[in-house]
């Protein structure tokens, strides 16, 4: 990162916010934001279709532009905003970049939230010096219990860092962490909660299998999963230390746990998360030779 004045980067409270493209995750972002107490009149977003816009004009009180009818959307929101979230799929991001580039102020802060694609691609999109942040959110972040790890691009300052936290902060927990553990990232926290959900539809199953009606298994294992992740957020105790707090010596939970020990989850775990971090980095490649 490099160091700037501070008089050059607006407070959060000021900051002027665009959302390039508003699906389903950049919502989930600009829903953050404006729950964290942020002025609607600040934010701008844009969509594809005019009834989506209208959709978000009537749910959030922003100004939303919808670019199937109008070219100049996107630049138009880009222009003047002081941070620039990029929420178009990774194939299409680097054109969105290009689209957007004339319309930057040369301190506007770009934040792609696309996997897979790294601060160089987008700054050779952009004017020389633009400032880029690269952030893996995930999709708690539509409940504001997300995690957003940041990975600042080599023009970016410390302040204009902080920005785009605080900016974020609303979403949920936001990390700082160097680009290349992107990947690794983006194999724990933003694949993490399809992982979640795997193992509450293996828990429902199993109790199904017990006899269970299928309804009562799954709110049990539902509410037992998210009682579980409230409790760890409520202690400082970590997660194995937890687990063997409810672990009783010739108990239940301890022939549970043995099993899965003996069954290899662990592994299994390591090995599903290793696949996920080196397909990020395969799609990285792909995008790059595309």
């Amino acid at each position: 990162m490099t160091e700037s004045p501070c008089s050059s980067v607006p407070s959060v409270h000021a900051a002027r916010v665009a959302f390039i493209g508003t699906g389903s995750m950049n919502e989930s972002i600009l829903a953050g934001v404006l729950a964290s107490g942020k002025d609607p009149g600040t934010v701008i977003a844009t969509v594809r279709r005019p009834e989506r816009a209208d959709e978000l004009r009537d749910r959030y009180g922003i100004t939303v532009y919808a670019a199937g009818d109008d070219d100049a959307a996107n630049a138009r929101a880009a222009e003047g905003a002081d941070v620039v979230v990029l929420g178009v799929k990774p194939v299409g991001i680097e054109d969105m970049a290009r689209e957007i580039a004339g319309a930057l102020a040369p301190t506007a802060v770009v934040v792609s939230v696309a996997a897979a694609v790294t601060n160089a691609m987008i700054e050779a999109a952009m004017p020389a010096g633009q400032p880029v942040v690269r952030v893996m959110p995930n999709t708690p972040s539509r409940v504001q219990r997300g995690v957003l790890a940041v990975s600042p691009g080599a023009s970016v300052t410390d302040e204009q860092t902080a920005l785009v936290g605080g900016v974020l902060a609303g979403s949920g927990l936001v990390v700082t962490v160097p680009e290349e553990q992107q990947d690794a990232v983006s194999a724990i926290s933003g694949s993490g909660p399809a992982y979640v959900f795997y193992l509450t539809e293996a828990i429902t199953d199993a109790g199904v299998a017990l006899g269970l009606d299928r309804a009562l298994a799954g709110r049990l294992a539902e509410e037992t999963v998210s009682g579980a992740g409230e409790l760890m957020r409520a202690t400082d105790d970590d997660a194995a230390t937890l687990r063997r707090k409810v672990t009783s010596p010739n108990g239940t939970t301890e022939q549970a746990i043995a099993t899965f020990d003996r069954e290899g989850l662990r592994d299994i775990v390591a090995h599903g998360t290793a696949n996920a971090a080196a397909r990020a980095a395969a799609i990285t490649q792909e995008l790059r030779g595309s």
